[in-house]
C-alpha cells in the first residue's frame, strides 16, 4: 500500500509536499444546506480497511486522508456584483483561464463541478439577484437606513460605487500560505495586487529571498516554475562526521558499540527507511536531501533509471563507513584520554620519586649526625663531649624534627648521654656542691623533655628526659640521703629547692617521700627532749615547706616525748614554753588544746592554788608565770583556770579587808593595780569583766552600807567615780569592738550580706572560725530547733543562745560560745 493513503495531498506539480486537509470545503458547505442529498453508500473495502483504503473519484465523497486536494486560496475571490455586469466577452475569458489552470487532467471534471457548484451556491447566497438588478431590494424589509446613508455619501441607485460609479476593477486577492506555520513563519505573504497598489519598500524581502534559497534546497521553487531544478549535493568532511557523532553519542545513553548494532525501520516519511542505528536516525534532517522530482522526473526515473537495490547499497556503504569513523574517533580520543591519565599518574609517581628521594637524603645526614654519638668500641674519652650531644640533638630537632619524631630519635638518649652523665655525677657531693650540673641538666630539660607525655611513675612509657633524672640523677642522691645527718638540715633543704624546678612532680614525691621522711623518722625516734641541746623544731621545721602534711606522721611521737617530758615539770622553768610555743601552729587546734590541757594547765592551776593574795605583801611571781602562758593557751582555757583558782581568792581577799576599816583609796589602787595585769583580750573576755565588776559592786555596798565603821570622807564618790569610769571603759571597748567586727564585715564584701537575725549572725561568727554550725533532724527543745555547733548542742530563744549542760540549759554570750567550741 502507499504511503500518500496515509496522508492528503495538495497539488503535486504546485507544492510537491503531502498535507493532511482539516478546512472546510465546498463539501461541508453543501451537505449543510443540502441535507437530503444522497450519499454515498461504503464499500466493503472501505469497510475492512477504514481510511486505508483506496480512494473512489467520486467527487461528492467525504474528504478525508487521501481526499480531494485542499481549496485553492491563491485563486481570486468572487464577489457578488454590486450593479457592474460584465460583458459576455470577459466571462468567457475568464472561465477559459479557470480552465486552463488546471494541471492535472484528472482533476479537471472536479474542479469544473466544483466551479458549477460555487457558481450555484453563489445564486443561492445571493438570493438570485443579477448584477445590478433589484440591489437594495432587502431595504424593503428595514425601514432604508442603509440606502439613506449611501445616498448622503453620493451613490445614486442603479449605478455602481466608488467616486465615477465603476465598483470593483480588481478584486482582492488571496495568498495561499505554504504549511500550517503561523503568520510570517514563511516568508512576506503579500500578493502582486498589493505591492502594486501600495509600492512600500519592504524590509523583509531579503529575508524571503535568503529563506527560498535555503528551502530550495529540499523543496520546488515556491513560485510554481515549471523548469527542470538540477539536484544539490551536500558534503560531509570527517571532521563534521565526528564532532555530530559525538553530539549524538553524548544524547544517548546507551553505548554506541550496543546502538550500532540496532536495525530501525522508519515508516513516518513517504517511503520506508531503515537505519542501522538511533544516532543515525536522530541526524536524517541534520543534511538536507534533495528536493524532491517533479512528475517528469520521477517519470523519467521509473523509465529510465530505477535502481533502488544499489542506492540501498550504497546508503549501506556509506553508513558502515560513517560508523567505522566514528569508531575510529571514539578509539582515538579513548587513546588520548588515557595519555592524559597516564601523564597524570606519571607527574603523581615523579612527585613522589622526588619526595622519596628527599626523604632518603635526609635520612642519611640524620644517620651522619647519628654516627657521631660514642658508641660500645668507641674508647674512653674519645667520643663526643655533652656539649657536643646536645649540640647534635639540637641539630636533630631544629633541622630534622619529622625524623626525629617518627624515628624517635630521643631515646637515643638512654645509651648516648647516661653513661657520659654518670661520669660526670659520680664525683658529685650534693650535701657540698647543690648547683653543680644543675646546668646541664637544664639543657637537657630543654631537649629531651616531651610536653604530650605525662609520665607518674617509673614505667616503659616513661619520657626520656624522666628517665635520665630516674637512672642518672636519683641513684646519686639516693646515696647521699643514706649518709646524710637530719639534724644537719641546711644544706639538704638548700639542695632539693634548687633542684625542685627541674625535677618533675612524681620524681620529687619519690625523693621526699621515700629518701628524706623515713630518715626524719628515724631521727625523730632517736630523740630525747630531756638530753638533747638542739630543740627538734629547728630541724624539722625547715621541710614544712617542702614535706607539708607529709609530717603529720611525726607529730604523735613528737607529743608524746613532750608529754612525758613535762611530768616534772614546774611553771617556773621557762624552758617549756620556748620548747612548745614553735609548734602552736604545726600542731592541729584540736590537738594543741588537748596537749595544754593534758600537760600545762594542771601545772599552772597549781601554781595559782600556792599563790597567796596579801595586799600589804605580794608574790607576784606565780601569777606572772601563768600570765606568760597566755598566748599559748586559748582564751577560753585561761579564763576557766582563773576563774577557778585565782578570782575566787581575790574576792575573799577583798571583802575581808572591806570589813576592816579599810583604806579606799589604797583599795582602789590595789584593784587597778590587779586589773592591769590582765591583757585587753582577757579584759574582754564575759567572765573577766563581771569578776572585776562584782569586786566593784562589793566596794559600793561596803561604802554604801558603812561597812566596817569609821570611812574616810569622800570615799563614796571615789568609789561611785572609779565604777562609772570603769562601767564607761567597757561600754566604750564593747562598741569598739562592735565596729571592728562591721568593718571586718564589709571588708570581706557586701555581697556576704549584712546578719538579719541573731541566727545569722551566729552562723556567720560559725563560718569566719571555720565551726560546723547545723540544725539536728528531728531534735527539738521545748519547741525549740537545736543546733549542732562544732561539738556543742544549743538552741536560740528571742536572741539568747542556751548550752547544754550537765542537767540543764545555760545561756551563755556569742563569744564565749566560739570559745568552747574551738
Amino acid at each position: 500500500m502507499s504511503m500518500s493513503h496515509l496522508y492528503g495531498r495538495r497539488d503535486e506539480e504546485e507544492e510537491g509536499v503531502e498535507v493532511e486537509s482539516f478546512e472546510v470545503t465546498e463539501w461541508d458547505l453543501a451537505n449543510e444546506f443540502n441535507p437530503d442529498r444522497r450519499r454515498h453508500r461504503q464499500t466493503k473495502e472501505q469497510a475492512t480497511y477504514g481510511i486505508w483504503a483506496d480512494r473512489d473519484s467520486d467527487d461528492d465523497e467525504r474528504p478525508s486522508f487521501g481526499g480531494k486536494r485542499s481549496k485553492d486560496y491563491s485563486a481570486p475571490v468572487n464577489f457578488v456584483s454590486a450593479g457592474l455586469r460584465k460583458t459576455a466577452a470577459e466571462e468567457k475569458q475568464q472561465q477559459k483561464g479557470e480552465g486552463g489552470s488546471d494541471d492535472s487532467d484528472d482533476d479537471a471534471p472536479a474542479k469544473k463541478i466544483g466551479g458549477n457548484f460555487r457558481g450555484n451556491q453563489s445564486q443561492r447566497f445571493a438570493g438570485g439577484i443579477q448584477s445590478g438588478q433589484g440591489i437594495g431590494s432587502w431595504e424593503k424589509h428595514t425601514k432604508g437606513i442603509g440606502q439613506k446613508l449611501l445616498q448622503k455619501m453620493g451613490y445614486q441607485p442603479g449605478k455602481g460605487l466608488g467616486k465615477n460609479a465603476q465598483g470593483i476593477v480588481n478584486p482582492i486577492e488571496a495568498k495561499v500560505r505554504k504549511g500550517k506555520g503561523a503568520v510570517g513563519a514563511y516568508g512576506n505573504e503579500r500578493t502582486q495586487q498589493s505591492l502594486q497598489d501600495f509600492p512600500v519598500v519592504d524590509s523583509d524581502e531579503e529575508e524571503e529571498k535568503e529563506f527560498q534559497k535555503e528551502l530550495g534546497q529540499w523543496r520546488k521553487d515556491p513560485t510554481g516554475s515549471a523548469g527542470k531544478k538540477k539536484p544539490k549535493y551536500s558534503y560531509r568532511t570527517a571532521d563534521e562526521l565526528k564532532a555530530k557523532g559525538k553530539v549524538a553519542g553524548q544524547s544517548t545513553a546507551a553505548s554506541a558499540g550496543e546502538l550500532a548494532q540496532v536495525k530501525v525501520i522508519d515508516m513516518t516519511g513517504r517511503e520506508q527507511k531503515v537505519y542501522y542505528s538511533y544516532s543515525q536516525m536522530s541526524n536524517k534532517h541534520s543534511v538536507p536531501d534533495e528536493g524532491p522530482p517533479s512528475m517528469s522526473t520521477r517519470d523519467q526515473k521509473g523509465s529510465g533509471f530505477a535502481l533502488p537495490e544499489l542506492e540501498h547499497n550504497l546508503q549501506l556503504l556509506i553508513d558502515l563507513t560513517e560508523q567505522d569513523i566514528l569508531q575510529s574517533a571514539r578509539r582515538l580520543q579513548h587513546e588520548k584520554d588515557v595519555v592524559v591519565s597516564l601523564s597524570h599518574e606519571s607527574r603523581a609517581l615523579q612527585t613522589r620519586l622526588d619526595s622519596e628521594q628527599d626523604a632518603i637524603q635526609r635520612m642519611e645526614a640524620v644517620l651522619a649526625l647519628v654516627e657521631r654519638f660514642p658508641s660500645g668500641e668507641t674508647a674512653p674519652g674519645e667520643g663526643p663531649t655533652l656539649q657536643e650531644c646536645a649540640r647534635i640533638f639540637e641539630t636533630l630537632q631544629t633541622d630534622y624534627y619529622e625524623e626525629y619524631k617518627t624515628i624517635g630519635l630521643a631515646d637515643l638518649a638512654v645509651a648516648v648521654i647516661h653513661p657520659l652523665l654518670k661520669e660526670k655525677l659520680c664525683s658529685w657531693d650534693p650535701l657540698k656542691d647543690s648547683s653543680s650540673c644543675l646546668e646541664d641538666i637544664g639543657q637537657w630539660r630543654a631537649i629531651l623533655e616531651s610536653r604530650d607525655l605525662h609520665s607518674s611513675g617509673p614505667d616503659s612509657n616513661m619520657d626520656p628526659y624522666h628517665r635520665l633524672l630516674w637512672e642518672v640523677w636519683i641513684p646519686v642522691m639516693r646515696t647521699c640521703v643514706s649518709g646524710w645527718q637530719p639534724r644537719m638540715v641546711g644544706p639538704m633543704v638548700d639542695c632539693v629547692e634548687v633542684w625542685a624546678p627541674l625535677l618533675p612532680l612524681w620524681i620529687l614525691d619519690h625523693m621526699l617521700e621515700q629518701l628524706i621522711l623515713p630518715r626524719l623518722q628515724r631521727e625523730v625516734d632517736n630523740w630525747n627532749p630531756l638530753t638533747d641541746t638542739v630543740p627538734i623544731h629547728s630541724w624539722v621545721h625547715p621541710w614544712l615547706p617542702l614535706l607539708q602534711t607529709r609530717l603529720e606522721p611525726l607529730y604523735p611521737p613528737i607529743r608524746s616525748k613532750l608529754s612525758n617530758a613535762l611530768q616534772r615539770w614546774h611553771p617556773s622553768d621557762t624552758s617549756a614554753r620556748l620548747i612548745l610555743q614553735p609548734w602552736k601552729d604545726v600542731f592541729t587546734p584540736g590537738a594543741w588544746e588537748a596537749f595544754m590541757v593534758k600537760n600545762i594547765i594542771p601545772k599552772l592551776a597549781l601554781c595559782l592554788e600556792e599563790l597567796v593574795i596579801n595586799p600589804h605583801q605580794q608574790q607576784m611571781e606565780p601569777f606572772h608565770w601563768v600570765m606568760d602562758w597566755e598566748g599559748m593557751l586559748s582564751p577560753s582555757s585561761l579564763v576557766s583556770l582563773l576563774d577557778k583558782n585565782f578570782f575566787t581568792k581575790w574576792l575573799q581577799v577583798l571583802c575581808s579587808w572591806l570589813s576592816n576599816s579599810p583604806n579606799y583609796e589604797e583599795i582602789t589602787k590595789w584593784y587597778l593595780g590587779w586589773k592591769s595585769m590582765f591583757s585587753d583580750v582577757l579584759l574582754a573576755q564575759p567572765l573577766i569583766k563581771e569578776k572585776f565588776n562584782e569586786a566593784l559592786d562589793i566596794m559600793n555596798r561596803a561604802v554604801s552600807s558603812g561597812m566596817g565603821g569609821y570611812m574616810q570622807p569622800g570615799a563614796r564618790e571615789n568609789i561611785a567615780y572609779l565604777t562609772q569610769t570603769e562601767r564607761r571603759k567597757d561600754f566604750q571597748y564593747e562598741a569598739m569592738q562592735e565596729r571592728r567586727d562591721a568593718e571586718s564585715v564589709a571588708h570581706r564584701g557586701i555581697s556576704a550580706g549584712v546578719p538579719t537575725n541573731f541566727k545569722d549572725l551566729i552562723q556567720t561568727k560559725a563560718e569566719e572560725n571555720n565551726i560546723v554550725f547545723m540544725p539536728l533532724v528531728a531534735k527539738r527543745h521545748e519547741g525549740k530547733q537545736l543546733y549542732t555547733f562544732g561539738r556543742i548542742i544549743i538552741y536560740i530563744d528571742r536572741g539568747v543562745v542556751f548550752v547544754q549542760g550537765e542537767k540543764t540549759w545555760v545561756p551563755t554570750s556569742l563569744q564565749s560560745l566560739i570559745d568552747m567550741a574551738k
